[in-house]
């Protein structure tokens, strides 16, 4: 039998992060579907500040899928080296803009299955591209998303995709993508890994995890 899931006030909590971050974006720098996709595939285990620097002088010089075809794997990596895990996302990288090219006309698909199916993409990088590129409701799981979610019981589960199935549930369609915003605004400026700023937080009050840290002073 599956456990209940944790009462908590959900649109209290969705007000609260909307109030503390209305400007909420995705910080990565793109200019077009294209490089948004690039960008989210090069953020793997890397930030988005390390990436908008890499991406800034990559994208000037190579601005479509047919110009990153005039690469090599070893001349891309180049490029990417201050990432992580730079020759893999180079491979990647390239089988990717060779499937835009040969099957897309080197536009990115606005399809979930067909995104999924390119080297380097999963489910978060689809959810990411079609979210803020094509302004189809998502919600990207990552680990800032998994994390404050989680401390905050607007899911219950340490199995991303089960995290993102709960948060469709609880959060209204046409917040999804806004949320995932100000999820991931908060995880990093507030609710970080270790040390997060409890007693600085707006959602205290009605946090699940902040309570068992420390209960709320009456």
């Amino acid at each position: 039998m599956k456990p209940k899931p944790k009462r908590v006030p959900t649109r209290k909590i969705l007000d609260i992060l909307a109030q503390m971050y209305p400007d909420a974006h995705c910080e990565l720098e793109y200019r077009n579907p294209f490089e948004l996709l690039i960008a989210t595939i090069l953020s793997a285990q890397s930030t988005d500040r390390q990436v908008n620097k890499v991406t800034a002088g990559l994208f000037a010089k190579f601005p479509t899928p047919d110009s990153f075809l005039t690469l090599t794997e070893a001349e891309l990596a180049e490029h990417i080296r201050g990432l992580g895990l730079f020759r893999n996302k180079s491979k990647n990288i390239l089988k990717t803009c060779e499937i835009l090219v040969e099957k897309y006309g080197g536009e990115v698909p606005q399809d979930r299955e067909k995104l999924e199916a390119l080297p380097g993409v999963g489910r978060k990088t689809a959810n990411v591209v079609l979210s803020n590129a094509f302004g189809i409701p998502a919600l990207a799981v990552d680990t800032h998303v998994q994390r404050v979610a989680n401390r905050l019981a607007l899911a219950d589960s340490e199995n991303v995709l089960e995290t993102e199935r709960q948060l469709m549930k609880r959060v209204p369609r046409a917040e999804w993508s806004d949320t995932h915003h100000r999820i991931i605004w908060h995880g990093r400026r507030i609710c970080s890994a270790r040390s997060p700023k409890c007693h600085q937080c707006d959602l205290y009050p009605y946090c699940w995890y902040g309570k068992q840290v420390e209960p709320v002073k009456k």
